[in-house]
């Protein structure tokens, strides 16, 4: 008989977990999160109730654990695409278009909905988590202020309506019946708009796009690259601006 060693039950307990937490995933973006118990999750993870219960107490546990586990993932491999791109305008549209996938995906409650099924303690605790992509959402809009891409301006609060967008596109998209691709969403949170920063850069035709989130996508991120105040040269690429706070630290 195989000798059983606390690093192979070490081991197993780490995959009955990850099983857990995948099921519970496929399950909200398959069903939502109302109505979802835990004996769904059990019977989806092919594993006992009881075992679900060993590792998480109720829900809310179990809801806190998957965020927690799939932002920490989401960060790293954000991390690791951003570090290949230098422009910072070209890096901010490398994070809107993760952002976006990645609600999509997940089909989390956003925002101010997570707070509605959490309690104060555990929003937050994921609050603070997520801390981490303001800033590095933070980084890159300071990085296009000073190299010139985009204008001075408070880059947290621009942070803040930026995600808030996000956050309220996403939530829009799911409620949007078949996939349809859902309106611009300029009209849920009102990003500083291009044309009261420089002139409006005529936005090119994005390339061919075959599903309703490409289409999504691609609108979202120009808008909130116009929006930041990015301009683009005939050929869709980034140019810097003519701005002070590029030529004093051009100086």
């Amino acid at each position: 008989m195989p000798r059983i060693t606390a690093a192979t039950n070490a081991a197993q307990r780490a995959e009955t977990q990850r099983r857990i937490l995948t099921a519970f995933g496929e399950l909200l973006f398959t069903h939502g999160l109302p109505g979802l118990t835990m004996t769904d999750v059990a019977r989806h993870a092919g594993v006992g109730r009881t075992a679900v219960y060993n590792y998480y107490a109720d829900m809310e546990q179990l809801l806190i654990a998957y965020a927690l586990d799939e932002t920490e993932r989401f960060i790293v491999d954000l991390r690791d695409s951003l570090a290949a791109l230098e422009n910072p305008v070209d890096r901010l549209a490398l994070y809107v278009r993760a952002q976006v996938e990645d609600l999509s995906r997940r089909h989390l409650p956003p925002g101010p909905a997570m707070a509605a099924v959490l309690s104060p303690g555990s929003f937050a605790k994921l609050a603070d988590h997520v801390g981490d992509l303001n800033v590095l959402l933070q980084d890159i809009l300071q990085d296009g202020v000073e190299q010139g891409y985009l204008p001075d301006t408070d880059v947290a609060q621009l942070a803040r309506l930026i995600h808030g967008t996000l956050s309220a596109s996403a939530a829009r998209r799911n409620r949007t019946p078949d996939g349809e691709t859902p309106p611009p969403p300029a009209s849920d949170v009102e990003l500083p708009r291009a044309s009261e920063l420089h002139a409006a850069p005529e936005v090119h035709a994005a390339p061919e796009v075959h599903t309703a989130l490409e289409v999504h996508t691609a609108q979202t991120v120009r808008f909130i690259q116009l929006g930041a105040g990015a301009r683009f040269d005939d050929a869709g690429r980034p140019v810097r601006l003519e701005s002070p706070a590029h030529d004093a630290l051009a100086s």
